[in-house]
């Protein structure tokens, strides 16, 4: 995962996953929680939210998120996806997912620098999801990850 902010270049891979999380935790509208999720692992590799979570609640989340981009039937749509458009390509074909529940908004955002990385922005439900998109984006982009 590269950074492309000045400040951000020589700090450790550690250190530019925390400053991303802040920067979505701060900038994306109506965010209650950002995080980043190495799927390779099943880590929670940082995450930032308004309320407490017990431990097991956000290890849920980091699995649930690679079966959200990699489960079995994902890959499988995937792939007949890029079979049937003639796209010849071991790049995953879904990048982005956005989850609405009762009261809130889940956008997982896969990281283009580095394939198996997932960006998860928690907002609240009345979020204007073109703004959410938008900054999300944004975030990620001077961040040098997307």
């Amino acid at each position: 995962m590269s950074v492309s902010r000045s400040s951000d270049q020589h700090l450790s891979l550690s250190d530019r996953v925390v400053a991303l999380v802040k920067s979505l935790r701060s900038e994306v509208p109506e965010c209650l929680a950002a995080g980043v999720i190495d799927m390779t692992t099943g880590m929670l590799m940082a995450v930032e939210t308004v309320d407490s979570h017990p431990p097991e609640v956000l290890d849920m989340l980091a699995a649930a998120t690679a079966d959200l981009f990699q489960g079995r039937n994902v890959v499988l749509i995937e792939n007949i996806f890029k079979e049937r458009r003639g796209v010849v390509s071991d790049k995953h074909y879904f990048q982005e997912i956005l989850v609405n529940s009762d009261n809130l908004a889940h956008l997982f955002l896969r990281v283009a620098s580095a394939d198996d990385v997932v960006a998860v922005v928690v907002c609240r439900k009345n979020v204007n999801v073109g703004m959410l998109l938008a900054q999300a984006r944004r975030v990620l982009k001077d961040h040098g990850v997307l």
